[in-house]
């Protein structure tokens, strides 16, 4: 009888465990790759090309990295949060960069990501 009865309680634990186990489906419209490109001309007429990537999953968090042409000069990972349609980056490691608040816009061209000062931070890819 005992053993019956522990073979039903572990039963009972596995199904209660892998039911608990499952992770909600977060399908956020700011999912995915965001960048911001730059054409730099030097003093002596050379053009560089620095461009910005945000990479955004789906379990709020995400990387950023700066590239000079094909270079990574800069990468970090961020945390993201969202409060109504306002979204937060927070960047892990990098003291001098400050939080980006953003909201996404969309036209006819696309969706962009603007900041609280009307600029745009990157356009979807």
């Amino acid at each position: 009888m005992t053993k019956k009865f522990l073979s039903l309680l572990a039963i009972c634990a596995i199904v209660f465990l892998a039911n608990c186990s499952r992770i909600e489906e977060n399908n956020d419209p700011i999912i995915g790759l965001w960048s911001q490109s730059e054409l730099i001309v030097t003093e002596n007429s050379s053009k560089q090309t620095i461009r910005k990537e945000w990479i955004f999953n789906d379990v709020y968090l995400g990387r950023y990295q700066e590239m000079d042409g094909t270079t990574i000069v800069l990468k970090t990972d961020f945390n993201w949060s969202k409060q109504d349609d306002i979204y937060t980056v927070e960047y892990k490691g990098l003291d001098g960069k400050p939080n980006n608040v953003i909201t996404i816009k969309a036209t006819d061209e696309g969706s962009y990501l603007q900041k609280k000062d009307g600029a745009t931070l990157a356009i979807r890819e």
